[in-house]
């Protein structure tokens, strides 16, 4: 079965390389980019729509324009209860390390990384999704 995979991120070169990394590993995926969290919050509406079902894994940067990555993962929560909600791993550059912090104690955040999205973490984000199905 394809891993549904979101990026949410405003930076085109962050999301080139998140993309680029996801489609040369192992797995199986279906890649949807968002360049906002709005953006995003109206692709998990299309998810629902069109596969019945929320994104498996999404990519999250937190500092954006508009509805930032907090904003999104609150809306998410919110608005779609009922629903199994997503892996979310934080794709930060971390600058502020409150924002670290704050990620390390939020819930709904499954993981965290530094940009860019190494190859190894990949494989240790695909483990857990493993185990999460089995």
């Amino acid at each position: 079965m394809k891993l549904i995979t979101f990026i949410i991120d405003d930076d085109l070169v962050s999301q080139f390389a998140t993309r680029y990394c996801i489609q040369q590993s192992h797995g199986n995926f279906d890649i949807v980019t968002c360049s906002s969290g709005e953006e995003g919050i109206q692709a998990c509406f299309s998810s629902i729509e069109e596969q019945d079902r929320l994104p498996d894994i999404i990519f999250l940067d937190l500092v954006m324009d508009g509805m930032n990555g907090w904003d999104f993962l609150e809306n998410l929560k919110n608005l779609f209860k009922g629903h199994e909600l997503p892996s979310v791993y934080v794709l930060s550059a971390f600058t502020n390390a409150s924002d670290r912090a704050i990620a390390k104690k939020n819930g709904m955040i499954s993981g965290y990384v530094d940009k860019p999205l190494s190859r190894s973490y990949l494989e240790k984000i695909l483990q857990e999704e493993e185990r999460k199905r089995a």
